[in-house]
């Protein structure tokens, strides 16, 4: 059961944090940002799409964090194996993750 907020009908949000390796350059992180600001154009099921990187401002943190919200779960489904999805994950983020966290929730 989830909270509720100010949205006239339930929603569903992936949360996703991703830790990379220290070798990760910052144009590298850069270059990922600018690539997942991309994908609300391309994958029709995004209502709302906020990420960014860490501020660093407490040791530990995540590098980035994505917060993504839809319709429904079949919306969810759709952006999770959308093509530009998987080829952000395949190229740009599973080669230099360290960790990753994530949740999905109906809110």
């Amino acid at each position: 059961m989830g909270g509720r907020c100010a949205y006239d009908r339930p929603m569903f949000r992936h949360i996703v944090l991703l830790t990379f390796t220290d070798e990760t350059t910052d144009e590298h992180l850069d270059d990922l940002v600018g690539m997942l600001g991309r994908l609300p154009g391309l994958i029709p099921s995004i209502r709302r799409y906020e990420f960014g990187r860490d501020a660093g401002l407490a040791e530990g943190n995540a590098g980035v964090g994505v917060v993504a919200d839809f319709d429904d779960v079949d919306g969810y489904l759709e952006y999770r194996d959308h093509p530009d999805h998987q080829a952000v994950i395949a190229t740009m983020i599973r080669p230099f993750l360290a960790a990753r966290s994530a949740i999905q929730h109906e809110f």
